[in-house]
């Protein structure tokens, strides 16, 4: 389908308010269509937003799902991204072949804007954030959303021809998808994650691999060449390859030599910054940094505006974030680590401090035995919180080490700042999603900081 579709008197059914769905069913109603908003959740528990869409004009249908919900007059089913495809209204739509989309698509059939989109399993967040500070800081005026921050379909029809879109999305988000095609599509690296939504690694890659289904030569595709997973998107992406690496100097790319931060492109050598200068601490940041850089210098922001963020940048919210500093004991909020190999990355930034670790949330059926040996060399005691907490605690046992488990997020921080001393780090880097105690990953940190500074 080509963009900018006409949707005048199109018959759409919203699974799932949220922001997304919220935004999606706002978006399709001043589009001329025809919505209805459906919820699991009773319509006291999302009151706010249904009040929003009602006052609209549009149908908002709480606790639970009509068997009527899905027939064959909608022309389209739009769904929360975390909704599986499992689920009854989703299935019987797809029996009656009714396209299922996500918001995402419906934004980008909407915009004029030229799309930057960046996916990946872990590092999507700061690298976006990072792409939109140095395309600001070359005076390109980026707006940025998706899965971090505004949906992409509350900033679709605000965003002009002349500016980037910049999304972080997901592979929730992805799968949804058909007409997409960004201008500049990123993938950052590949880790066994959400593999309770995808059922297997190859059904996660390919909801990856979607970013570059639509891409055409006039596109551009920056890849992690240091990861296979990641490169193998030059065997099927009909876009220009623009890729990053620690490892390699590139012939076209940004890359490491010499410990200076280097570009090349169109054969022309560029030298950025040195590695030294970077404010980013930790390999996994230096990565997203190339990425990011390799995205800005497709998009035309120019060398300087580059280095100046990649010498200013200290990182995002929740993603090892100082919180303080007590007695000689540095606090880090990691609450954005929800997997083990984010948790890994982040306990080896640390590389002379010994960790205190608080870990732990849902339990998603992995044993995180890939923990065993980074727990045997970098962390002293855990405290283990949430569903996963038995599971975090057996890794532990295995690596030597003790730990506690705790039942709230704020007892993990007593009992980690107890066995803390004067120039350890007391780290939340969970390696698990949020969901069993907390509404989202940013709630789970913001009560770390607060428990932290009330200690």
């Amino acid at each position: 389908m080509k963009r900018n579709v006409n949707f005048q008197g199109k018959n759409v059914l919203v699974l799932g308010v949220a922001r997304s769905g919220v935004a999606a069913a706002r978006l399709l109603h001043t589009r001329g269509a025809h919505v209805t908003v459906n919820d699991q959740k009773p319509l006291a528990d999302i009151l706010q937003d249904a009040a929003e869409l009602q006052a609209l004009g549009i149908e908002v249908i709480g606790g639970g799902h009509p068997e009527d919900i899905v027939h064959p007059g909608l022309d389209f089913v739009v769904k929360n991204p975390g909704i599986p495809y499992t689920a009854p209204p989703v299935k019987q739509a797809l029996e009656l072949c009714i396209p299922v989309l996500t918001e995402v698509e419906i934004a980008y059939r909407l915009t004029q804007a030229p799309i930057i989109g960046i996916t990946g399993s872990n590092g999507k967040t700061t690298t976006t954030t990072l792409v939109g500070e140095m395309l600001e800081a070359a005076g390109l005026h980026p707006v940025v959303a998706g899965n971090i921050g505004r949906p992409l379909s509350d900033v679709a029809e605000e965003v002009t021809a002349e500016q980037w879109l910049v999304a972080e999305l997901s592979s929730f988000q992805l799968m949804g998808t058909d007409a997409f095609r960004p201008k500049i599509g990123a993938l950052l690296n590949i880790y066994p994650a959400h593999l309770d939504y995808h059922g297997t690694l190859e059904e996660y890659k390919a909801a990856k691999y979607r970013l570059f289904a639509n891409q055409t030569e006039d596109d551009i595709a920056v890849l992690n060449w240091d990861q296979d997973l990641s490169r193998d998107v030059k065997f099927f992406a009909k876009s220009k390859l623009f890729p990053f690496s620690l490892k390699e100097v590139l012939d076209e790319g940004v890359y490491v030599k010499d410990g200076y931060i280097h570009a090349r492109m169109h054969g022309k050598e560029l030298s950025l910054l040195p590695v030294s200068e970077v404010a980013l601490k930790g390999e996994h940041n230096l990565e997203n940094l190339l990425a990011a850089a390799a995205m800005a210098l497709a998009a035309g922001a120019d060398a300087g505006a580059i280095a100046q963020v990649a010498r200013t940048f200290s990182g995002v919210e929740h993603r090892l974030e100082h919180v303080a500093t007590q007695d000689g004991v540095a606090f880090y909020n990691d609450s954005k680590s929800t997997n083990s190999t984010a948790a890994t990355m982040a306990i080896n930034t640390f590389a002379d401090h010994s960790v205190v670790l608080i870990a732990g949330g849902l339990d998603r059926g992995v044993d995180f035995l890939e923990l065993v040996p980074v727990f045997a060399k970098k962390v002293k005691y855990v405290a283990a919180i949430g569903q996963a907490a038995d599971k975090m605690l057996r890794v532990a046992e295995q690596a030597g080490i003790s730990g506690v488990k705790t039942a709230t997020l704020e007892a993990a921080v007593a009992a980690a700042r107890a066995h803390a001393e004067p120039g350890d780090v007391v780290l939340l880097s969970p390696a698990c999603a949020s969901w069993d105690m907390f509404g989202s990953f940013e709630e789970r940190g913001s009560m770390f900081k607060k428990a932290v500074h009330t200690l």
